[in-house]
């Protein structure tokens, strides 16, 4: 995949969410909420300072993030999988 967010922005891939809940019911597409978790596959290069200076993004390709549950607006296509571009202050947490 050939994508390079700029700056501080980070390329996501949205986890999967079950579609059943657990008492067993199967819940169409359009009934389930958008997963906050995703893997991280891609990074830009940092936030420019205003001296200058690039701070480096804390997270790194293949990690897997927590986002809040309402960023991640910016949603593209490509090579037919829904991609989610985040703003570094978008993601609050690392799961490890």
């Amino acid at each position: 995949m050939k994508i390079r967010p700029l700056h501080d922005r980070v390329v996501v891939r949205r986890k999967e969410e079950e579609a059943t809940t657990a008492s067993g019911i199967v819940l169409p597409g359009s009934a389930k909420e958008q997963p906050n978790q995703g893997e991280v596959i891609a990074v830009g290069s940092g936030r420019i300072l205003d001296n200058g200076d690039v701070r480096p993004v804390d997270v790194k390709v293949g990690d897997t993030v927590v986002f809040g549950k309402y960023a991640g607006s910016d949603t593209i296509e490509i090579d037919g999988e829904e991609l989610v571009i985040l703003g570094e202050s978008d993601i609050k947490a690392i799961i490890e």
